[in-house]
């Protein structure tokens, strides 16, 4: 199949900035691209040969729009599976598939599809309603602290909540969720895994993330983890055997933690590029956008080892802004050695919305993380 220069249609759902970021390399390679979105004023927007409007879980959008194009990828896992479905009956090739979606779609499944193919996760208990939980607290079902996740629709610290008290699950959404046991980790881990339909595999580092205290949002991402190569192995094994039971085809970012035994246990996963290899843009021989591109359309995978250690921080909305965006001290960052911004083009911030990322490279990952809190004290993400 020729892919460059050709006739050729690439299709991605949804259009923010994990699209846009995969945008840079179809236009390195000149592969034409089409995105499906919701908004006007996605980041995408400026960079595709073809953008259409329309809502990623409406089942006619989705059918439609994949029917003009070659392959289909996501940038986002809330789509319409059924529409994938279809479409792949008629021969349309999608990455992921329907049937991995579907299970990663809903945490429950997700979770009990690790059970039923003998992964390591956290104990947890399923439940069809919120108030089923009050129930088995109360019956000694359950017990207190737990985490709370949200079956379905949760992102970026949005529908996962620490309980440690009955009142937590005041405001909670009233749906399907599942109760995790909250487990008294180390670190918490990711690899990404790259799988092309011939079943050709690759591994990124192994990457450390910090998450910031009240946003349950990765504030930074450190490549490679200060962890021991006995343990970087063991969470590389891990992800390895979570993308043969997926039977992915494209990147799956596999978050872990490191137990104080050194035991690791799956989070959970995202079948698309993700937060945890952003650094890979700067740092790595092929950034993770790039071999998103080579999985999906079945081309030799690139080399996933680092040139450099990198320090992704993650640009957030300041608390108390919303409006038109402001990165105050953009000028100032620029100025420090081995600092990388990307702004994600999203013109209206509010509190903890994803901006924009700093990455920061040098030899010496120690400095890099201390310039990384520099960065982190210094720009700031602003309303006019």
């Amino acid at each position: 199949m020729n892919y460059f220069s050709s006739d050729f249609k690439l299709g991605i759902l949804g259009g923010g900035q994990l699209g846009k970021m995969l945008l840079y390399n179809t236009r390195k390679f000149d592969i034409y691209t089409c995105v499906l979105e919701a908004s006007d004023a996605a980041p995408c927007k400026i960079a595709c040969d073809e953008f259409h409007l329309g809502d990623l879980m409406d089942y006619d959008a989705v059918y439609n729009f994949g029917k003009q194009v070659d392959v289909l990828t996501i940038e986002i896992e809330n789509v319409n599976v059924d529409a994938l479905e279809a479409l792949e009956k008629e021969g349309i090739k999608v990455y992921p598939s329907s049937r991995t979606l579907r299970t990663i779609q809903n945490k429950a499944k997700q979770k009990l599809f690790y059970v039923d193919n003998e992964l390591p996760t956290a104990p947890f208990s399923r439940f069809a309603y919120l108030s089923e939980i009050e129930d088995a607290i109360n019956n000694g079902g359950l017990e207190l602290p737990f985490v709370w996740k949200a079956a379905q629709f949760g992102y970026d610290g949005n529908g996962v909540k620490v309980v440690r008290q009955l009142s937590d699950l005041e405001n909670l959404p009233k749906g399907e969720c599942i109760a995790e046991e909250l487990v008294p980790f180390k670190n918490e881990l990711a690899v990404i895994v790259a799988r092309n339909a011939s079943g050709d595999t690759k591994t990124f580092p192994v990457v450390e993330m910090e998450f910031h205290p009240e946003a349950n949002q990765v504030e930074y991402v450190i490549c490679p983890a200060r962890i021991s190569d006995d343990v970087a192995n063991k969470a590389r094994q891990v992800a390895l055997n979570v993308s043969k039971a997926f039977n992915h085809v494209g990147l799956l970012a596999v978050e872990m933690f490191q137990t104080k035994d050194d035991s690791i246990l799956i989070n959970e996963v995202a079948p698309r590029p993700h937060n945890s290899g952003h650094q890979t843009i700067e740092a790595s021989y092929t950034s993770q956008f790039e071999q998103h591109l080579r999985a999906i359309l079945d081309l030799p995978l690139g080399r996933t080892d680092s040139k450099v250690g990198g320090v992704m921080v993650n640009l957030v909305g300041a608390e108390g802004h919303t409006g038109n965006v402001v990165y105050e001290n953009i000028e100032k960052i620029m100025t420090m050695e081995g600092v990388t911004p990307h702004i994600y083009g999203k013109k209206q911030t509010r509190p903890f919305r994803k901006m924009g990322h700093v990455t920061i490279v040098n030899e010496n990952l120690n400095e890099a993380r201390r310039v990384a809190e520099e960065v982190k004290q210094s720009i700031k993400v602003i309303s006019e």
